[in-house]
């Protein structure tokens, strides 16, 4: 692994004052800026065909769209795109369309990066998702197939609703054709599909109150259409669930690839394949770590890479951390996104900003 040191900060683009990044350190050659603090609660990113950046938030209910027109690095103009939408966490951009989830209801903003100052009311795609708002927040994708994937998170911290919920499904860009993917997923709030191969990889966030070390947040691939992958049955690939693991084994479902550790609330994640960073970061996987909430001592809170060696993990290592202090947190990663030219966005909902990491040795 390389050596940790203190992040260095681009002197031409000050950080915000919610934001210490002289707190973070990198491995020796990255660097991270500010690439737009004015955009409170940044949940998940999504890039246009044109260079704008989305991003969703529970902000007011609004999605953003941040623009660097001087190509400098860094936002020059954030603009709100909607606003009074329930939690609109979730953006995809889609042949010119900007995809919003919204809970129980999926929005779609069309030809948005030629109406950024006049953008078009939100047109309904579906209103047949659950209402629930525990785990009912959506980060959203459309795969390689062209079907846009939207989770559905368990209704509470562990319980047994059939294949109602704690599932990933899909639909086509209209809202039709819905179907379910995998079954037995807690939470997930970030997955991708690996280049080449096109299978899909996502996070899911384990169980809270089993204690501070079980069971750990996981690391999946899915291999096939209705693979079950345990909750809430089976926690981490081996640990049968107190209440609802009777009667069940963990042989019967599919364990994580990666244990990514207990409570670190594991959100966004993605493929890189980009040029900037070092080769050995060629095929990893990035992964926002949000953090514990109520863990004796604080877990996550970083963004770290998991690199492969054809489907098996490699290593896993930090590439950010020092979000919290002293057990005193300042920023709370959520998504991570891969931009054109090999740079990486960070968003931080608690700090309300988006960072850009920079590779230069």
């Amino acid at each position: 692994m390389s050596l940790l040191v203190p992040l260095l900060l681009l002197l031409a683009v000050p950080a915000c004052a919610s934001a210490p990044l002289d707190k973070l350190t990198l491995p020796a050659g990255f660097h991270i800026a500010v690439y737009s603090d004015q955009v409170p609660n940044a949940r998940e990113i999504a890039l246009g065909a044109k260079g704008t950046v989305f991003v969703g938030s529970e902000d007011a209910g609004k999605v953003y769209a941040l623009t660097d027109s001087r190509h400098a690095g860094r936002a020059d103009k954030v603009r709100v795109l909607a606003s009074g939408l329930k939690m609109p966490v979730g953006v995809a951009f889609h042949h010119g369309d900007l995809y919003v989830s919204a809970v129980s209801r999926i929005y779609v903003l069309r030809d948005i990066e030629n109406h950024l100052d006049d953008p078009p009311k939100p047109e309904l795609v579906t209103d047949k998702l659950p209402s629930d708002t525990h785990h009912g927040w959506r980060f959203i994708a459309f795969g390689p197939d062209g079907k846009l994937y939207v989770p559905i998170g368990a209704p509470c911290n562990v319980c047994d609703k059939g294949k109602a919920y704690a599932k990933l499904t899909r639909m086509n860009a209209d809202g039709s054709g819905a179907e379910d993917v995998a079954y037995g997923i807690r939470n997930t709030v970030g997955f991708d599909w690996r280049p080449g191969s096109q299978q899909l990889w996502f996070t899911d966030n384990g169980r809270d109150m089993l204690g501070d070390d079980i069971p750990s947040d996981e690391l999946n691939r899915v291999s096939h259409v209705g693979e079950h992958f345990g909750f809430p049955y089976c926690h981490q690939g081996d640990i049968l669930d107190p209440e609802f693991g009777k009667g069940h084994s963990c042989k019967d479902y599919t364990p994580p690839v990666l244990k990514l550790g207990a409570h670190v609330a594991s959100l966004g994640m993605r493929f890189y394949e980009g040029g900037m960073f070092p080769a050995g970061y060629k095929g990893a996987i990035l992964v926002a770590e949000h953090g514990s909430w109520n863990r004796t001592k604080k877990s996550g809170y970083r963004v770290m890479a998991v690199r492969l060696d054809g489907d098996k993990v490699a290593s896993y290592q930090p590439l950010i951390t020092g979000f919290q202090e002293d057990e005193q947190a300042w920023g709370r990663p959520v998504d991570v996104q891969p931009l054109p030219d090999g740079s990486v966005l960070v968003s931080d909902d608690l700090a309300g900003a988006v960072y850009r990491v920079t590779y230069a040795p």
